[in-house]
Formats: structure tokens, C-alpha cells, sequence
């Protein structure tokens, strides 16, 4: 199935930053295909957002990057995406995860345990209630008896899953519709994200053409040498804060770094935020993040699409409203023609 490329902006909601409900409208005036929308870090909640845009909105499609599955039992969310997709038909994608204990568990006091294997439940459980009739569902993690969806979405609801690792990756590519990748992803392992995906499509009779590709880049488009120095350092704390979570840990001993990972276990034991953030180097930050000028940050967004990639997702990393407009603004003509 051919995919066109698609350029999107996702929203990054925080004080002073102007990136909610008027952002998004923002972006469908400006001419973006997508907007996507987080949950993390305390931000408005995405599925609450995504129902105010699909009723403020008229082209844009909208989609949740990523809904943690631990938030809501399955019979929830479905009643919530339902509503969405009926004001905003076909416009509508389901990004859907397991987030990280980090979250799950210290934050929102829920356990975090066997996450794939709740995540394929819920993604069959979740397509069981979509197909309209009652719930029978006894797996080995969740249950469900007798629930059913008034008004299941038409056109169905794309489901996308968020992924990182070999297991994750392979079943988004037997399960999803779509995978959502993160910075974590580098331009470097795109083909092996690729090959995982791809082994994981083929165990239901699919390839990892059939899968809309798509990645979350975090961006700061910098004007000047200051603007670039702040920019690297505030991309080491970034770093540094994923760093303290074991699922990123697993990722970037992947990536190569297995000394900077016991260098950051060892900081966050001693509660040394000094150790932690010199575990963090230069050339972790230019491999995994993007910044830099306009001109740089383009072509590296188009390498992106030429590597692969269908629905580029472009975070603009911004302390300000004016420096968030900045990036989504230069960014906006990355799309390849």
C-alpha cells in the first residue's frame, strides 16, 4: 500500500508555550497535514484535546502520539475515539503504547507489568469492540464480557502503536495498522526498525510496505551560535531525563552506549546530576536529536523521507512561543515535492 509523505506538527503543550487547541488550528491554516499530540510530563490529556480539534478543525487529521494502554480499560478509549472519529470521520488515528514504568508506575500509581503481552491483548480486544458486536474476550492479562460499542467508527480508526525495541517493533508490524517511531530511532537503525517490523508483518500475511511509517522528531531550528549552544545543552538534559528510564536505557545500550548507561545509573544513585549529564555526549545528542539551522534541519528531514520514512512528526523543542513558531514555521516546505 502506497503511502504519500506527510509532514506534521506535534503539539508540546506547556506554560508560555502556545501549543494547545489554537496551535492546532494554527497548523491546519498553516498548511500541515498532520497533528499529533503527546502524553507526557503533565501535558493537557490528548484524547481531551483531539475531541476539541475535531470539532475546531475541518482537513487536518489528528492523532494521539502516544495513548498509553495503562490509562483506560479498552472498553473506555474505544467510547472516547468513537466520539472523536464521528465529529471528524476518516481524520482520526489512534497512537497508541505502553509508555514506560517511569510513567505508568511512579506517576500515575498503576502497575506496570507484562507490557507486550497486555499491549497485543488490548490492540485485539480494542478491534474486537471497533467490529461492533458484544465483548468476549478471556485472555491472559484482560477481560471483557458483554460491552458494546454503540456507534463503532466508520471509516474504521487507523491504529498505530509507538515502538522501540526488536519485540515492540515486531508486533506493531503484526498488529497495527501503523508504527510510530520516536528519536530513539536514528537516521543509523532505521533499516534494522525496518527488518523487525517487517518479521513481525509477515506473521499475518503482510509486509512492512503495508504499515504507515512514522516518526516524531524533535527539533530546534537555531538562528544563531547561542541559540545552538543552548540548543545542545538543553538536548543533554533531554536526554539525560529519558536516560533515568530502564526502557531507554535498553535502547541506547542498543545504540552502542553501555557505559553511558551504567555512568547514568550510577548518577541517578548518588543523585549526582553532574555524573549523569557528563554520561551524555556531543555525539549521542547529534545522532539521536535534530537542530541546528534551517537549511540543515530540512535536508535532514528529507533524507528521513528518503530512508523511508511516510509521516514525518516534526516536536518543536521551544522556551518560548516565538521560538516554537519559528521552527514549525521554517519547517513547514520539509515535505518532499
Amino acid at each position: 500500500m502506497p503511502f504519500a509523505p506527510r509532514l506534521g506538527l506535534m503539539l508540546w503543550p506547556a506554560p508560555g508555550i502556545d501549543a494547545d487547541l489554537a496551535r492546532g488550528q494554527w497548523a491546519e491554516a498553516a498548511g500541515y497535514d498532520d497533528v499529533w499530540l503527546p502524553n507526557a510530563e503533565g501535558m493537557h490529556d490528548p484524547i481531551a484535546l483531539a475531541t476539541a480539534l475535531a470539532v475546531t478543525t475541518k482537513t487536518i487529521r489528528i492523532a494521539t502520539g502516544v495513548v498509553p494502554m495503562f490509562n483506560a480499560p479498552a472498553a473506555v478509549l474505544a467510547t472516547q475515539v468513537g466520539f472523536i472519529a464521528a465529529q471528524a470521520p476518516g481524520r482520526f488515528v489512534l497512537g497508541l503504547g505502553s509508555s514506560t514504568g517511569n510513567m505508568v508506575q511512579r506517576w500515575y500509581g498503576v502497575p506496570f507489568e507484562r507490557p507486550l503481552a497486555q499491549l497485543r491483548e488490548y490492540v485485539a480486544l480494542l478491534r474486537q469492540i471497533f467490529a461492533g458486536g458484544k465483548t468476549a474476550f478471556a485472555g491472559e492479562c484482560l477481560k471483557s464480557q458483554g460491552f458494546r460499542l454503540q456507534s463503532p467508527p466508520t471509516p474504521p480508526v487507523p491504529l498505530h502503536l509507538g515502538a522501540m525495541g526488536p519485540r515492540m517493533l515486531a508486533l506493531a508490524g503484526e498488529l497495527a495498522d501503523g508504527v510510530v517511531l520516536n528519536d530513539f530511532s536514528p537516521p543509523d537503525v532505521l533499516a534494522e526498525a525496518l527488518a523487525h517490523l517487517d518479521a513481525g508483518a509477515k506473521r499475518s500475511g503482510r509486509r512492512v510496505e503495508d504499515l504507515e511509517l512514522v516518526k516524531r522528531r524533535a527539533v530546534v531550528v537555531t538562528r544563531n551560535a547561542e541559540e545552538y549552544t543552548a540548543a545542545l545543552e538543553f538536548y543533554r538534559q533531554h536526554f539525560a531525563f529519558y536516560a533515568s528510564a530502564p526502557a531507554y536505557q535498553a535502547v541506547m545500550q542498543r545504540l552502542g552506549y553501555p557505559h553511558a548507561v551504567d555512568e547514568v545509573r550510577a548518577g541517578y544513585a548518588a543523585r549526582d546530576r553532574a555524573r549523569i549529564t557528563r554520561a551524555i555526549t556531543d555525539e549521542m545528542i547529534h545522532r539521536v536529536f535534530l537542530f541546528g539551522d534551517v537549511e540543515h534541519c530540512r535536508a535532514q528531514l528529507r533524507a528521513e523521507f528518503a530512508a523511508g520514512v511516510h509521516t514525518l512528526v516534526i516536536s518543536p523543542q521551544a522556551d518560548s512561543a516565538d521560538s516554537f513558531t519559528h521552527t514549525a514555521v521554517a519547517l513547514q516546505s520539509a515535505r518532499p515535492v
